[in-house]
C-alpha cells in the first residue's frame, strides 16, 4: 500500500475559506506510520521549530504547545498556506519493515534514496489557482538534484510573474552546523538558541 501523505486532502489548497499570500512548501508528511503524531502540518514540534519561529516573523507568542486549531487560526489571521513538494511515495510498502523504518526516521534524504515512484503536488498549478498568493517558500535548500528538479519550475513561475520566492533555512537540528558555523565566524553577535538562529536567517528571506 503506498504511502501517502499524512493531509492529502489539503495540499491543492481545497476548502480554504480565505485568500492565501503567503503559500510555505514542505517536503513529505507521511500517512504512516503511527508514531507520526503531527495533527498538521509541520506539526511534529519535538522535531520542528517551525511553529516557534514563523509567529515570532509576526511579532507574535509561540504557538509550539498550541493546537492545529489554534495553527489553523493563526494561517487565517495572516494568510498563509502550506502544501509539500510529494503527494504520495506509491512505491513504499506498509507492510515491509525496511520501508516502515525509512518512512518513520522522516529524512528527506532517505526517501530519495530508497523510493523510486513518487506522486509529487503540482506547485505551479498551486499558483495559478491561487492568484492572490505573492510569497512562497520551500523550507528546506534545493542543492540536491532531485529537490532543484521539483522546485525549479517553481523559481521560474515565480521570477515570470513576480512572486517573491525564497529557499528557508530548515528549522530543525538539520540546521545546527550553520548556526555552530556562524556562532564561530560571529563571536561578537552569537546568537545562543538554535530556533533563534532559525529565525535569524527566515527574516533575511521573509517578506515582511
Amino acid at each position: 500500500m503506498p504511502c501517502k501523505h499524512k493531509f492529502i486532502d489539503e495540499l491543492e489548497l481545497k476548502g480554504l475559506d480565505y485568500a492565501p499570500e503567503t503559500l510555505v512548501v514542505g517536503t513529505f508528511n507521511p500517512a504512516w506510520p503511527e508514531e507520526n503524531n503531527a495533527e498538521w502540518f509541520y506539526g511534529r514540534t519535538q522535531d520542528s521549530f517551525v511553529w516557534n519561529v514563523l509567529p515570532a516573523l509576526y511579532g507574535t507568542p509561540s504557538l509550539v504547545n498550541a493546537t492545529a486549531a489554534e495553527w489553523r487560526q493563526f494561517c487565517r489571521t495572516q494568510r498563509i498556506a502550506f502544501t509539500d513538494l510529494i503527494t504520495s511515495i506509491d512505491d513504499a510498502d506498509e507492510h515491509n519493515r525496511n520501508h516502515r523504518k525509512i518512512i518513520s526516521g522522516f529524512a528527506d534524504k532517505a526517501l530519495v534514496y530508497n523510493f523510486d515512484d513518487f506522486v509529487f503536488t503540482d506547485i505551479v498549478r498551486i499558483l495559478k489557482q491561487h492568484p492572490s498568493i505573492r510569497n512562497v517558500y520551500i523550507t528546506r535548500g534545493i542543492t540536491e538534484s532531485f529537490w532543484r528538479h521539483l522546485w525549479s519550475p517553481v523559481m521560474h513561475y515565480c521570477n515570470t510573474n513576480g512572486l517573491h520566492e525564497r529557499r528557508l533555512l530548515p528549522a530543525s537540528e538539520e540546521s545546527a552546523y550553520q548556526h555552530e558555523a556562524h556562532n564561530q565566524h560571529h563571536p561578537d553577535a552569537a546568537i545562543e538558541a538554535l530556533p533563534d538562529y532559525v529565525l535569524y536567517r527566515w527574516k533575511l528571506e521573509w517578506h515582511c
